[in-house]
């Protein structure tokens, strides 16, 4: 049958649109916490409308990201030690699934990739550049994630991964990231050596290392 021009499709990408810019932005520090957030001025700067605007900050309330005190104000979550305790520990036995789902598929160009990831981390560190080293962590644990190939693992993990990256933009701004280096590499040893139980362990260790402070 005939449908119309644009309709829900193109309101819910933009709804996506600003709802990934605006999520994006409180995790690498751009809007601070405490910020308070203006819809004309998010509008302004996303060039959307205040409707997608709205959709997109009523997502990052429910996942913790924004504080909304209706008929005052919109403003950028505090960095919440509880919440972060609570995402952490989601975070970790998600990547312990993945890792014990990936590890039977996992080929050598996986574990290369592990490898290589974990290089740039490391050199991340070194330099003190935060982004880098968040990048290429994602990086590590994306490749188990991605060959384990559960989509609920994917769809729980978008919901708590930021809640931890403001605390790891923290840790991973200094060297206390360092450990992190030898546990990925402890989790290709074991990968490679087709120990899923193990490495799944040290995955969800490599997490709960993240401690808030």
């Amino acid at each position: 049958m005939p449908l119309p021009a644009g309709g829900r499709a193109q309101r819910t990408l933009l709804r996506d649109q600003a709802f990934r810019a605006l999520r994006h932005a409180i995790v690498d520090g751009t809007l601070r916490p405490g910020e308070r957030l203006v819809d004309v001025e998010l509008c302004a700067w996303l060039g959307v409308s205040r409707t997608p605007v709205r959709e997109a900050i009523a997502r990052l309330e429910q996942i913790g990201l924004v504080t909304v005190r209706p008929g005052s104000s919109t403003t950028v979550s505090p960095l919440d030690v509880r919440t972060a305790i609570e995402a952490q520990a989601v975070a970790a036995a998600m990547h312990e699934l993945a890792a014990r789902e990936a590890v039977p598929l996992l080929g050598e160009d996986h574990l290369s990739a592990m490898t290589e990831a974990n290089e740039r981390f490391r050199r991340a560190l070194l330099a003190t550049d935060p982004d880098a080293a968040i990048a290429a962590d994602d990086a590590f644990h994306q490749v188990l994630v991605a060959v384990c190939g559960n989509r609920r693992v994917v769809s729980v993990l978008d919901e708590v991964t930021p809640l931890l990256r403001r605390m790891e933009r923290a840790r991973f701004s200094s060297l206390t990231g360092r450990a992190s280096v030898a546990q990925h590499a402890r989790i290709v040893e074991l990968a490679r050596a087709g120990d899923a139980d193990a490495a799944a362990r040290a995955n969800r260790e490599n997490w709960l290392t993240l401690r808030p402070e």
